[in-house]
């Protein structure tokens, strides 16, 4: 590219924000009060009347503009992913792309491609918890120079139906059953179950959505995927297939069930807090794009259609290829009109990527488009401030509610004299999209291929993934959630299939909800495994973790000291937590602040609790029944905790360990010995904070 070509690219995509957003930012300061036409209103606290005590008058146009807005503030809510939470970024390529696609925002490490990423649940409405058991969607619009790019997926790689007509029934299933509209946001009821049980190309999504993978830490610490099979083109006119991976940079971490319960209460917010204060705090959440290709002459290869959605491309097999990085690094200024407005869509896509025939991914073409046209009001959502384009765009698309453009001349529609056929199609060289030419014949015809027809090979695969931890809270799992069916033959039924996926999973889930492990079973025979589906195969560094320091009056300024220091140096974040707010003073008068009490604080806010010594503020710590409600779900948690000198007294009034001694032999339980050992107890818990310390199994 020439440099004044580069430059060009410079100066439209560097900074986003005037190319597009700024424009429409308004802050509202030092400004006076208007309608929305600008006239300055004169009094805002008060409706027009006939009389002090008469009624209003229909003349109030300032009244009637203020209600019919406030009436019409709240659009529906997405069917699904209702619940989200959005961030602003950039993304960078680290290498050119050529080979495999001519898509140009993948050619030039120096291009920053502006983005927007919405993360959500799926299930539940807009008002339910953030840490419900739940697949996360994973959205990322690329604003590129040829137009916006989404890719649209989510936290686990494959999905619960092949084809997408059998969506409506799949959603209706997981929703609130319709006599009570109960429960909200969770598949732990009969109608679920009953789909999961008579459609059994569910077997390999229902055991990914019953792992950990389904209460992720943070939506910092996890994975994206595009879930489908998509094609990569060459400026050859050379096809592809390809699937798209998001790699967390702080790698892949869950919480665990408990936990994920206690904070739906205690802070329903906590993944959208958690993003929102790591961008306030400049902890940038980063992801690495990768992708999986199989060249086209390989595509009947494998022991598993590559076009089937819930098949994944074992990484062993068909390694992902690490081609850039994407850094959040800015919040929404308005979750309204930002996150609740956006419209991503799979079928966004620029030259150099196209679709295959995966049967899900064709019906959900149309369907994207389809509910965006109700929720936002008509044809012109792509007029909205965050989901136009920062190239330009131009169409005979004229008219329909809120149209923001307007349209100069006579001329909306093609062919045309008049305008000299402008606006004009564009060359493949020019840029237009051109679809890749695949041939395709066959009869019209209701059925799938035959290759889609193995539902439990690859469902027994992620199951002989799993770690021995693992795979004892996918069984909890499945026990919690089918325990709460009230349908015996229901639960039976589910019982069933498990027993196509493995026999000890089976007869546990069937003893714990009182059923039948069906005589006679034959589980799948495959044998191979995917270390990359376990988790306990992630990296896990402490950086941005938050970590509890328990302290009050009297605590050891010295210890508290090195500890900070070594925490600080590691990129975690700590909060000092006490009996009250204000400064805690040390055992020599040295002061520190206290951001949060035993009263609004929680351990299951946190990723590891470090009570502070001092035997003055022990004592006051030990006195506290919220201390040992902190210790104990900590310590149950699997959670790192560090006890300071001379700190033992609220480990034993929390009852940790009960009666395993010695104390400093439990895993995760970092105790301080010896006064000269403060560096060595710094560094041993920070160390400690990233991990879940399994070996304790309670």
């Amino acid at each position: 590219m020439e440099n004044k070509d580069q430059k060009k690219v410079d100066d439209v995509f560097e900074n986003r924000k005037n190319e597009q957003l700024e424009n429409y930012r308004v802050d509202n300061k030092s400004k006076k009060l208007t309608t929305n036409q600008g006239l300055k209103v004169s009094d805002d606290e008060h409706s027009l009347k006939a009389g002090d005590r008469g009624p209003t008058l229909l003349e109030d146009f300032h009244f009637r503009e203020k209600m019919t807005h406030f009436d019409h503030e709240r659009i529906p809510e997405r069917v699904v992913h209702a619940r989200g939470y959005a961030a602003h970024g950039v993304f960078q390529v680290y290498e050119s792309m050529s080979e495999f696609t001519k898509a140009k925002f993948l050619q030039d490490p120096a291009v920053k491609t502006p983005v927007f990423v919405r993360f959500s649940t799926v299930a539940g409405s807009k008002g339910s918890s953030d840490t419900v058991r739940d697949v996360r969607g994973f959205a990322t619009k690329f604003y590129t120079e040829e137009g916006n790019y989404d890719l649209v997926g989510n936290n686990i790689p494959v999905f619960f139906i092949q084809d997408a007509i059998k969506f409506p029934d799949l959603v209706h299933s997981f929703k609130p059953e319709p006599h009570n509209e109960i429960p909200q946001a969770s598949t732990a009821h009969d109608t679920f179950w009953d789909f999961i049980a008579n459609n059994t190309e569910s077997a390999h999504m229902i055991m990914w959505a019953m792992s950990d993978r389904a209460i992720p830490r943070s939506y910092r610490m996890m994975e994206g995927f595009g879930v489908h099979t998509y094609r990569l083109v060459n400026a050859e006119g050379k096809g592809r297939f390809v699937k798209f991976h998001w790699k967390p940079v702080l790698g892949v971490h869950s919480l665990v069930w408990d936990e994920a319960q206690k904070i739906a209460g205690k802070d329903p917010d906590f993944h959208r807090r958690d993003l929102w204060e790591a961008i306030e705090m400049k902890n940038y959440p980063e992801y690495e794009l990768g992708i999986q290709i199989i060249e086209e002459v390989d595509e009947f290869n494998f022991d598993f259609d590559v076009l089937d959605p819930t098949k994944l491309w074992p990484e062993e097999k068909i390694p992902v290829k690490i081609i850039g990085k994407m850094t959040l690094n800015q919040n929404v200024d308005n979750v309204f009109a930002e996150t609740e407005q956006v419209a991503m869509h799979p079928g966004n896509v620029v030259p150099g990527i196209d679709f295959t025939n995966d049967p899900l991914l064709q019906g959900r073409l149309f369907s994207y488009t389809d509910t965006q046209l109700i929720r936002l009001g008509g044809p012109n959502f792509h007029e909205i401030p965050i989901n136009r384009p920062v190239c330009p765009f131009h169409n005979n698309q004229y008219d329909g509610y809120h149209r923001m453009t307007i349209n100069k001349g006579p001329v909306a529609y093609h062919n045309n004299s008049l305008q000299n056929n402008d606006p004009s199609p564009a060359t493949e060289e020019e840029g237009g999209y051109v679809h890749y030419q695949e041939k395709v014949e066959g009869r019209k015809i209701r059925k799938r291929s035959e290759s889609f027809e193995d539902h439990y090979s690859q469902a027994k695969l992620f199951w002989n993934s799993m770690s021995n931890v693992e795979k004892k809270h996918i069984i909890k799992a499945f026990r919690f959630e089918v325990g709460k069916v009230k349908s015996k033959d229901v639960q039976q039924q589910v019982v069933n299939v498990l027993s196509n996926i493995d026999s000890t999973l089976a007869e546990e889930v069937a003893k714990g909800v009182g059923a039948a492990v069906p005589a006679g079973s034959s589980p799948s025979e495959v044998t191979e495994s995917s270390p990359a589906l376990s988790q306990l195969n992630t990296k896990a560094v402490p950086k941005t973790r938050k970590v509890a320091l328990l302290a009050a009056d009297g605590f050891h300024a010295e210890e508290v000291a090195a500890v900070l220091e070594e925490l600080e140096k590691s990129g975690a974040t700590t909060h000092v937590i006490s009996q009250n707010l204000g400064m805690i003073k040390s055992l020599d008068g040295k002061e520190l602040e206290v951001n949060g009490t035993l009263l609004t604080e929680d351990s299951v806010l946190y990723d590891a609790l470090y009570v502070a010594g001092g035997e003055s503020s022990v004592e006051k710590l030990a006195a506290q029944k919220e201390t040992k409600m902190f210790l104990q779900d900590a310590f149950s948690h699997f959670k790192a905790i560090g006890i300071g000198k001379e700190a033992l007294p609220v480990l034993k009034a929390a009852g940790i360990p009960d009666g395993l001694e010695p104390v400093s032999s439990v895993p995760g339980l970092i105790i301080y010995q010896k006064w000269e050992e403060k560096g060595r107890f710094a560094k041993e818990l920070t160390d400690a904070i990233p991990l879940r310390h399994w070996d304790r199994q309670l």
